[in-house]
């Protein structure tokens, strides 16, 4: 179908509007209305990119499904995926459905709150399918609007210091890369990113106390990509803004933005830092490397210190991101592999202990760790499901976590075994936080008076949670099914960015 990917992506924002032009009142019938139309439209958003999915050949690198056409006077509408962006799309559009299921209880604002969700899942996904850079920058900051929204009017009694805090972290991150946007346009003539992934941008290098520096016009591009990347990830120490936007968002808001919006970051690096600017992305690989293993080990130890269940649970995202970072930049293809799979992992993972969070947080409206304890004399089968999930969250062989985890560390370990052996600490403590966490909650003597009426999950709760158990086993013992997809798009990456680097030696070579 020529306009699949077209309506993947739209799909959502049709049922976004026919819920704003056509859902009126307010009352029992209409909220309930507008959560079905939602759960409807991003069901058949899934089911449509399943044909996405089962017509992608893996062994072709290239842009597949590209559909191209002229939107405003000189700005194309190009779209496409490849092997890396195809699996965001479809963790996007397999998230959402349970995204809506996780606030069927809502009540305020409802028509508003689904138009919000499905909004941003366009928006999203148009992140992953964009294959111009103007069309990529406009999916890109688009989704900062609905998810300020999100958070500032559903989110917690400091949701309007956190939504702000969210907001102007990211788009003062992404104005830079604006700028770069300008300067490549002016440099290469063309926004279209097929092009610009075979254009050389200008670099040199030069000796600086005896250490090559790298400078020009791609180091510049480099660095304010990486500005706004950076803290969409976010990396350390640009990454305070997370732990307060997820504590006060609302449960939903929160698995969207651990499981899907932080991987916008890494995207990035996969598909400009990397491809397009590699001399400057090989020279400042030591600081990313090094600023990951940093990340890894500070993130977990804040973790320990935690009270509220959420911020500790965005204190591990941060931490599990410094994996993802430091694998990309290996530039192996187990580092890449690996960070890829671990992205995807993570969004299973910590989407699922979010909505965790969420089942205890709608019963006793509490995130306080010691307002709980011996739940699992109440709630066996939120007991099992927390288990499997912290289980997974710690890197448990058998669970999609220890896939991504040993992958990019086995990356690491081939560039430099000083940041492997600091960021393999990371794996332990990760098993310090979670299981304590597990330990204070679940297990023990329901002593508690408040507890002792609480019930266990429900029918729909459980609906939720099925498909994150099933594909985080799945993914854990059978991991080929997303390496194999993204393994020839991740050796062409790798052989690309190594024959620029070949060239940019031979030139160098030349000059001496």
């Amino acid at each position: 179908m020529d306009s699949l990917l077209s309506i993947i992506t739209f799909l959502p924002l049709l049922a976004a509007a026919i819920l704003a032009l056509f859902l009126r009142g307010d009352d029992e019938a209409a909220r309930l209305n507008a959560k079905w139309l939602a759960l409807i439209a991003t069901s058949a958003t899934f089911l449509i990119s399943l044909f996405l999915l089962a017509g992608f050949d893996p062994q072709n690198t290239d842009f597949q499904f590209v559909e191209e056409g002229e939107w405003l006077v000189g700005l194309t509408y190009k779209m496409g995926v490849d092997g890396i962006s195809i699996l965001f799309v479809m963790l996007t559009t397999f998230l959402m459905p349970l995204v809506i299921l996780a606030c069927w209880d809502v009540t305020v604002r409802v028509k508003e709150y689904m138009i919000a969700f499905l909004v941003l899942e366009t928006l999203m996904i148009g992140v992953f399918c964009a294959l111009d850079l103007v069309l990529f920058y406009l999916f890109f900051e688009g989704g900062l609007i609905p998810m300020f929204l999100i958070i500032g009017i559903w989110g917690g009694k400091n949701r309007i210091y956190a939504a702000f805090k969210f907001f102007l972290y990211t788009f003062l991150g992404s104005v830079l890369m604006l700028v770069a946007i300008t300067a490549m346009y002016v440099d290469a003539g063309t926004t279209d990113i097929p092009a610009l992934l075979a254009h050389n941008f200008a670099s040199e290098t030069f000796p600086v106390l005896g250490i090559q520096v790298v400078g020009g016009l791609q180091t510049l591009l480099w660095l304010a990509f990486f500005a706004s990347f950076a803290v969409k990830m976010p990396m350390w120490p640009v990454h305070t803004w997370l732990p307060d936007a997820h504590v006060q968002a609302p449960t939903a808001g929160s698995v969207v933005l651990a499981a899907i919006l932080l991987k916008m970051g890494g995207y990035g690096f996969l598909r400009f830092s990397l491809p397009m600017f590699p001399i400057a992305s090989d020279l400042l690989a030591p600081l990313i490397l090094w600023l990951s293993a940093i990340a890894i080990v500070y993130t977990s130890l804040v973790a320990l210190a935690q009270q509220d269940m959420k911020k500790l649970i965005a204190y591990s995202s941060v931490a599990h991101m410094g994996y993802v970072t430091a694998g990309i930049f290996t530039v192996t293809q187990q580092g890449l592999d690996g960070a890829i799979f671990q992205m995807l992992s993570h969004g299973f993972i910590s989407g699922a202990l979010f909505l965790c969070v969420g089942v205890i947080y709608d019963r006793m409206h509490t995130r306080d760790i010691d307002a709980y304890g011996g739940l699992a004399n109440r709630m066996p089968a939120y007991a099992m499901i927390f288990m499997l999930f912290t289980m997974a969250n710690v890197g448990l062989p058998g669970t999609s976590g220890f896939v991504g985890e040993f992958l990019t560390l086995m990356g690491m370990f081939q560039v430099n075994t000083w940041v492997a052996a600091v960021a393999t600490t990371g794996v332990i403590l990760s098993a310090a936080y979670a299981l304590w966490l597990y330990r204070r909650v679940v297990l023990g003597d329901l002593i508690k008076e408040s507890l002792r009426s609480i019930t266990d999950m429900t029918r729909r709760e459980k609906w939720i949670f099925a498909p994150l158990v099933a594909m985080t086993l799945l993914l854990g013992v059978y991991p080929s099914l997303v390496t194999d997809i993204v393994g020839p798009s991740v050796e062409a990456l790798i052989s690309d960015t190594q024959t620029a680097l070949a060239e940019q030696a031979g030139v160098t070579l030349a000059e001496m």
